[in-house]
């Protein structure tokens, strides 16, 4: 995936759900994944292990409780966010916070590494070696700690750079806060324009359709005076787009004097324009809704009855300010989406209770793709369906990702449907992603063991095929497993896997895995139970 370009970065993502007695339900537990731009992102698993929280996570119609999810469809300056300014403001403060957090991780390090791997125990008067729990446990304590310092850092790093290293930052910190200043007024300006334009389309509109002679004369002066409103603000926005230009060129020359500095010029790479999802304020995520859109899973009760299909595809539309109410030029907008989604016009009056599952399903696509976004989740959106009808939705799907370049998240429990829609495949088990592979990849070489059994599930005539099962039921998300989640049902359990939590590592191109015993990738294929210790 190195030619692509990432649309959204998600960096140890969490979401909890609060309990009574100061207990969390551990919906999504620390996940780490990058969707692209234009790819179809496959999520699978079993039901409830946390992959409609993770797709309604990722939209922040659930505030996650930590981590990171970077959106790089939109720029600093186009959001202007609120976190923007005060990470500046408080960049002294975070540093020191910083510096103490890596000072604590680098303190359990230097204690895991001291300890031994195996101790030796008096077992009934019996010496015998065995392995240490509690360096197992103070490996968890140490990845925490790291986490930690991480997450620390980058907060910093994504917006100062190389200034990360600079001692004094009474020099730098006045010129991001005036970039920071003339951001939030370009981005004030640009609202603004955005009103007068849709002023302006409104009277084109009418304009056009006119006939009488009359009418017309009067709805062209109107029409001028709204492209001389259109223009005005259209300068004020390029006036401001220079003082943005001028508070970075004066930032540039401030990094000149650091240029022949490998330190900063490292740290300078790791800066990072895209926008943190978690850290914007209400109305700031409300401007990127159109952005990031969701088909629901159940096509009935997802669509008012009190509403015409006209009303509800248009209603996103005017919620984020493309047409006025009652305006006629949205009709042809709410049209021109429902032939693409495969609805004949004459829906447009009719309600919700008078269309097959199938309709419906279109009727949802449609009303996410009215507005236009970039990134879909699409929460098991064919699951109600039968076979025809699914295979109908999917080619829709698949035909309007690539007439507008969608990124599709795709939820489902469906193995066959997965491997046929989907550009990679992510495995989750309990709240954590397991395996991430490219599709073929993932059903050509399984290298985690639930992965294995999952495949292993799909009906075949293969008689000679050893059946897995996995014995146990899914532990609880309030309480579950300490080290590997998956542990409880393995059959390639150790004692570092009831411990140590394993990272999702790379462990072949575009292929990662998080298990301490990975499958052998040549053996996997063949359910073979051989085991290839990480390294």
């Amino acid at each position: 995936m190195e030619n692509k370009r990432i649309l959204l970065r998600i960096t140890n993502l969490k979401q909890y759900f609060p309990l009574k007695g100061g207990r969390f339900v551990k919906a999504n537990d620390g996940i780490s994944i990058n969707i692209y731009e234009g790819e179809t992102f496959g999520l699978v698993g079993e039901s409830g292990c946390g992959k409609s929280t993770l797709g309604r996570t990722l939209l922040q119609l659930y505030r996650q409780t930590d981590g990171r999810s970077i959106y790089y469809g939109r720029t600093l300056e186009e959001v202007a966010p609120k976190y923007f300014v005060e990470t500046i403001s408080t960049v002294n403060k975070r540093r020191r916070q910083y510096y103490e957090l890596k000072a604590a991780y680098e303190a359990k390090q230097k204690e895991y590494e001291a300890m031994p791997d195996e101790v030796v125990e008096d077992r009934d008067g019996e010496k015998v070696t065995v392995s240490n729990i509690t360096k197992y446990k103070k490996a968890e304590e140490m990845a925490n700690a790291r986490r930690a310092a991480d997450n620390a850092y980058t907060d910093i790093v994504s917006i100062f750079g190389g200034f990360m290293i600079v001692e004094d930052l009474g020099k730098v910190v006045p010129l991001y806060m005036t970039l920071a200043r003339a951001y939030e007024h370009c981005a004030k300006l640009r609202f603004e324009l955005a009103d007068v334009q849709l002023d302006e389309r409104d009277v084109q509109y009418k304009y056009d359709k006119e006939e009488s002679a009359s009418k017309k004369k009067s709805l062209g002066a109107k029409l001028e005076k709204c492209k001389a409103n259109t223009a005005a603000a259209q300068a004020k926005v390029d006036d401001a787009h220079k003082a943005v230009d001028e508070a970075k060129a004066h930032l540039e020359a401030e990094r000149a004097k650091y240029a022949d500095n490998p330190e900063f010029m490292a740290l300078e790479a790791l800066r990072d324009d895209g926008i943190d999802l978690a850290r914007l304020t209400y109305p700031e995520m409300r401007h990127l809704r159109s952005d990031m859109q969701l088909i629901f899973q159940d096509p009935y009760s997802s669509l008012n009855p009190r509403m015409t299909v006209g009303q509800i595809i248009g209603e996103g539309m005017l919620a984020h300010g493309y047409f006025k109410k009652n305006n006629e030029q949205m009709q042809d907008a709410v049209l021109k989406v429902m032939d693409s989604c495969g609805l004949a016009p004459y829906f447009l009056h009719r309600y919700p209770h008078q269309f097959s599952g199938g309709q419906r399903q279109r009727i949802g696509i449609a009303r996410a793709l009215g507005v236009y976004p970039k990134f879909v989740v699409c929460d098991e959106a064919v699951s109600a369906l039968d076979v025809s009808i699914q295979s109908q939705i999917i080619n829709l799907l698949q035909d309007l990702k690539d007439q507008q370049n969608l990124t599709y998240m795709f939820i489902t429990h469906d193995l066959s449907v997965v491997k046929y829609i989907s550009d990679r495949i992510g495995v989750m088990y309990l709240g954590s992603m397991v395996e991430l592979a490219p599709s073929q990849e993932t059903f050509d070489h399984p290298m985690h063991p639930y992965t294995e059994a999952l495949l292993n599930a799909i009906p075949t005539t293969d008689a000679k095929r050893e059946l897995i099962i996995l014995e146990g039921d899914i532990p609880s998300p309030v309480n579950p497993p300490k080290g590997c989640k998956f542990h409880t049902r393995c059959r390639y359990c150790t004692d570092i896997c009831r411990h140590v939590t394993p990272e999702l590592l790379e462990v072949r191109p575009d292929h990662f895995v998080a298990c301490h015993h990975m499958l052998r990738a040549n053996d996997a294929t063949m359910n073979l139970d051989k085991i290839n210790d990480r390294d």
